[in-house]
């Protein structure tokens, strides 16, 4: 069942890509730029429930993430704001990189894979180095590591920002800006803004945008155990 949601009405907006961007569903486009914005509950990430909100400039929920942080996969689900799974991502063990599968609705099954995101360095290791990563939709899997992505995603240093790409051009497709205050934070929660380009699916962008917050927060992770260590600072 697809609900029909309030769209913001149009603003001044970036002339639409070229060819539509669809990943998800040719739903989720929209002829404007579509402002979202998404809200981390970090204290609830070791349990079950809703870790991530997505909501509109009016506060209108259009998309949720539930999963746990415990799972073996750090498995996540997007879902609707009717409860349907729209995408099922979770960490690909054992690989050289940081990997992330994405699937189909609620499935795990290599024949509902959607694309696969992989950090192009392994290099990437404390907070003042910038993020990249790589998408390849599931057509195009096989020439991952030596060939060109169908994305790609530059973060910022600190994590303030990223921008989202069409693989091998400058076409930005969206933008995400982090807006922590010291009252989210005292509560607990984890702020940002997603501005997407007319005719681009935007379930998909909040799909990568989860994918490298999930890849962040393990990075921070590793430089906590690095620090513990004595090997750091």
């Amino acid at each position: 069942m697809i609900t029909t949601l309030r769209h913001p009405p149009p603003t001044p907006s970036p002339e639409a890509v070229a060819e539509p961007v669809i990943v998800v569903g040719q739903n989720y486009l929209a002829p404007y730029v579509i402002d979202l914005n998404v809200t981390r509950k970090m204290m609830m990430m070791l349990m079950e429930g809703t870790t991530i909100s997505v909501n509109d400039i009016y506060g209108d929920q259009w998309f949720k993430v539930r999963g746990k942080m415990l799972s073996l996969r750090d498995r996540r689900v997007l879902f609707d704001v009717a409860d349907n799974p729209l995408v099922t991502f979770q960490h690909k063990l054992l690989t050289a990189h940081r990997r992330w599968i994405a699937y189909r609705g609620d499935s795990t099954d290599e024949n509902d894979v959607l694309f696969t995101v992989r950090q192009s360095s392994l290099i990437q290791v404390t907070s003042d180095s910038k993020t990249k990563l790589e998408v390849f939709m599931a057509h195009n899997m096989a020439k991952e590591g030596n060939g060109v992505c169908d994305f790609y995603v530059k973060g910022s240093c600190c994590e303030t920002s990223c921008d989202i790409f069409i693989g091998g051009t400058k076409t930005m497709i969206a933008q995400m800006h982090r807006s922590q205050s010291f009252f989210s934070a005292y509560l607990g929660k984890d702020n940002f803004t997603m501005s997407i380009r007319p005719n681009v699916d935007y379930a998909f962008i909040v799909s990568l945008v989860v994918i490298l917050e999930e890849i962040n927060s393990e990075r921070k992770r590793q430089e906590l155990v690095i620090k513990s260590c004595g090997l750091f600072g």
